[in-house]
């Protein structure tokens, strides 16, 4: 082997080693969670750590969907992930579009604040919507968590803009030709070809909603109304009657709340690299 060759190895080698390490200590948190689920009480703290269970408990499982009503949180969570995931694409793909495509005055300007309104953090903002929120009677219901979506996210329309651009303008002008309208371009052309774009979307989309704690802490009173991160946080703190968290129990929860999001994810994933392919097949 030549000694550009055996360099090369090593590189590859030591990259590999490096990001593997990297990974399963990342990963460790996740493994304690899975160990944890299948444990006794009294053997999730104990010292030395076991991290095989002897034997596994996985009425941990069951007790976690029964303990609460799991279905009832899951059911909420799902009413305020799907339409807010469907309104952040459709409409920070449509403010995006007219940034990439449409030449108006004052264009970079309103760019410009829309990429400024990043820089404010949530906090700065909580109060004054609460305050809107409450006003129009919103309270206690889940329009706070979905409407704000339909007006798109700055940083969403940044990312599938700087994807628009890339987009030859060729196909749009034969179509344009052909009396195709704007919208129809939109839908049939642009957002084909933004995939990857969208799919990246998506992905962040649910993960932040699904996983949102605070909107609904602050927003949703009614227990019945509550969605799987606040379910969890009952769990911790009203289930048992003697002040002793099921460690084991929650654990198990936590991760039948996390599966979605590694299944989307990985689902996602093969779609994104399929997207890029026949991109650049085209």
């Amino acid at each position: 082997m030549s000694a550009p060759a055996a360099a090369r190895l090593t590189r590859i080698g030591t990259l590999y080693a490096v990001l593997a390490a990297l990974g399963a200590m990342f990963s460790v948190p996740v493994v304690w969670m899975l160990s944890s689920s299948l444990h006794e009480l009294a053997a999730v703290f104990a010292q030395p750590y076991r991290w095989l269970p002897v034997p596994l408990h996985w009425e941990n499982y069951v007790r976690a969907v029964t303990i609460l009503p799991v279905p009832r949180f899951l059911l909420n969570t799902v009413i305020i992930t799907a339409p807010v995931m469907l309104a952040t694409v459709v409409s920070s793909a449509l403010v995006a579009y007219g940034f990439a495509r449409f030449r108006f005055p004052g264009r970079d300007a309103l760019f410009a604040l829309c990429l400024v309104t990043m820089m404010l953090p949530g906090q700065v903002t909580m109060i004054p919507l609460y305050m809107l929120f409450s006003r129009l009677g919103w309270v206690d219901t889940y329009l706070p968590l979905i409407v704000p979506s339909l007006f798109g996210s700055p940083f969403y329309i940044f990312l599938l803009r700087q994807f628009f651009l890339t987009i030859p303008r060729d196909s749009e002008e034969a179509a344009l030709i052909d009396g195709a309208s704007r919208l129809r371009i939109w839908w049939s052309i642009m957002l084909p070809q933004a995939r990857p774009a969208v799919a990246t979307v998506l992905i962040f989309t649910f993960i932040g909603t699904w996983n949102d704690f605070f909107g609904p802490l602050l927003y949703l009173n009614s227990p019945e109304k509550a969605t799987l991160t606040l379910g969890l946080n009952l769990m911790k703190t009203q289930v048992l009657g003697s002040g002793v968290v099921e460690w084991n129990v929650l654990m198990a929860a936590s991760l039948l709340v996390l599966a979605p999001n590694v299944i989307l994810f990985f689902l996602a994933q093969r779609h994104f690299i399929r997207g890029l392919s026949m991109g650049a097949g085209k």
